[in-house]
């Protein structure tokens, strides 16, 4: 599955409404780690059909950043039935992930 951009005008839909579990990274085109995590995102996102992976632009989305507490970047956040479950700051490896994923939906 591919990821998509989401803004505030369709999270809700797209992400708290989901039936599938959300991954959500919040990142910005200038941040060097964000670009070091997004083809680990993208990765995860084309090999787990069970999620959904969706990525938010800070600076287009500051609402969304500060709705999430999101102060540095990356950070991903795992969405399981419009709530938030787990949360990760900084850059991870593939595998600090996917456990991020797995604790927080409880797989």
């Amino acid at each position: 599955m591919s990821v998509s951009k989401v803004t505030t005008a369709d999270f809700k839909s797209e992400v708290l409404g989901s039936s599938k579990p959300v991954l959500v990274d919040f990142f910005a085109t200038w941040c060097g780690p964000c670009k070091m995590l997004s083809p680990i995102v993208d990765e995860i996102a084309d090999e787990n059909d069970s999620i959904k992976v969706v990525k938010v632009d800070v600076d287009d989305e500051p609402e969304l950043a500060n709705m999430f507490g999101v102060s540095s970047i990356p950070t991903l956040v795992v969405i399981k039935d419009g709530n938030a479950v787990a949360k990760s700051i900084g850059y991870r490896s593939k595998a600090d992930v996917l456990k991020m994923i797995s604790d927080g939906i409880g797989a």
